[in-house]
């Protein structure tokens, strides 16, 4: 098999919380993940975003910067990134095969119980890729959670928390308390922890955490305000907040004497790109799209609020997600601001039923239109022809289903 086809195959295993795995399999590697300086990025919303900021500042300042985010929406080189590119397809294919190498040689002397989970073995790629690329810094976004997930590994210089709200209740616990206690699972003794907005509730687990572990808290609200007006890149008043997060992380990095600067920060944070986080763009014609990876409560009322920013006429919504998500508390949020509603279904085997979805959206907004479009590709197509604005947003894959389309 083509170890590209091995890994995504790994994908029938799910979701595995636990380190065993991980640390087993990098200790055959060689543990890749000693060999360079590691930032380590948690929260429910946001994570990706101060990522992308804090790997643009450090590339800025002349650093040779990497960063492993997920998931990907088109191609799976987008998880790793190094200098600001996705690895190539050959360096990809290879780091693949040898993770491969290495499970089945610790299968078969028995160290490994069974096969990994995808992520583990992404995991496990992304700090073999940069190790071969000799990166200074890596800047890794944990995947779900923070204290049993697989990123959870590293020996960080520092560590941020981004945002406490309701996501992945499974796994993570019901109540803000709960999961703020995962995610501070990635507090380090004596390691510096930033902290974004969040309700008091989150904060004092947090804090909690962070004190027993002798581990610095800083509050982004309370970074230095010493660089005049900075433009972020990203849209949305929410990317303040992230942009907030970031500062204290690259702060926190200068103390350690790494040069990074004023200067590397504001042109960094002006000039740094992350796709499908209010991915503003024309189309043939002047129609507009808004592609937006929000697939939670939160997430749909940061998209809300920059949507009431623009005023006009309230856009056609293409809508799709995961069965196991909050529909409902992202409709809540974003319906007030749609015009018309197009249901469709991403190409997941856990998207959720666009029939079901159309009662859901009927019973929360009866006077809405709402109609189902088969594939995603012809939701945009009527959206986008009869409305001068169209929102794409609800769940990832379907995001990824139309940036496919459009990349093609």
């Amino acid at each position: 098999m083509d170890p590209l086809s091995y890994l995504f195959s790994l994908e029938q295993f799910g979701i595995k919380l636990g380190l065993d795995n991980i640390r087993t399999l990098l200790a055959r590697l060689g543990n890749p993940q000693r060999a360079f300086r590691s930032i380590h990025i948690a929260g429910t919303n946001g994570k990706g975003s101060v990522t992308a900021m804090v790997d643009a500042v450090l590339r800025r300042a002349g650093h040779r910067s990497s960063r492993y985010t997920s998931p990907h929406l088109v191609d799976l080189s987008e998880r790793f990134v190094i200098d600001g590119r996705p690895v190539t397809a050959d360096d990809l294919r290879r780091s693949a095969a040898d993770v491969r190498a290495s499970i089945e040689a610790l299968i078969a002397e028995g160290t490994l119980s069974g096969q990994p989970t995808f992520f583990e073995a992404t995991t496990a790629m992304a700090f073999d890729l940069f190790r071969n690329a000799r990166v200074e810094f890596a800047v890794v976004e944990v995947g779900l959670g923070g204290r049993l997930d697989s990123t959870n590994v590293i020996d960080p210089v520092v560590t941020a928390i981004t945002s406490i709200d309701f996501d992945h209740q499974k796994y993570l616990g019901d109540t803000l308390a709960e999961i703020a206690a995962e995610k501070a699972g990635i507090i380090k003794p004596g390691v510096p922890v930033i902290v974004g907005r969040m309700t008091p509730e989150a904060y004092d687990v947090i804090a909690r955490i962070a004190g027993e572990r002798k581990a610095a808290l800083i509050s982004a609200d309370n970074t230095p305000a010493a660089y005049g007006s900075i433009r972020v890149g990203l849209r949305g008043e929410h990317q303040v907040a992230n942009a907030n997060v970031a500062i204290g992380i690259l702060e926190s990095i200068e103390r350690l004497g790494v040069v990074i600067g004023k200067q590397a920060i504001v042109d960094g944070l002006a000039k740094v790109d992350w796709p499908g986080r209010l991915d503003h763009r024309t189309l043939p014609g002047g129609r507009e799209i808004v592609l937006d990876a929000a697939h939670n409560p939160a997430g749909a009322r940061a998209l809300a609020s920059y949507l009431r920013s623009l005023g006009g006429d309230k856009p056609t919504l293409v809508f799709g997600a995961m069965r196991d998500k909050d529909v409902d508390g992202m409709l809540m949020a974003l319906l007030p601001q749609i015009g018309r509603v197009l249901v469709t279904k991403p190409s997941n085997a856990r998207a959720a039923d666009p029939d079901e979805l159309v009662a859901r959206i009927r019973a929360l907004a009866p006077s809405l239109q709402v109609d189902v479009v088969a594939s995603p590709h012809d939701a945009v197509s009527v959206a986008t022809h009869s409305s001068v604005l169209t929102v794409v947003a609800g769940s990832i894959f379907l995001l990824g289903d139309i940036m496919q389309e459009f990349r093609a």
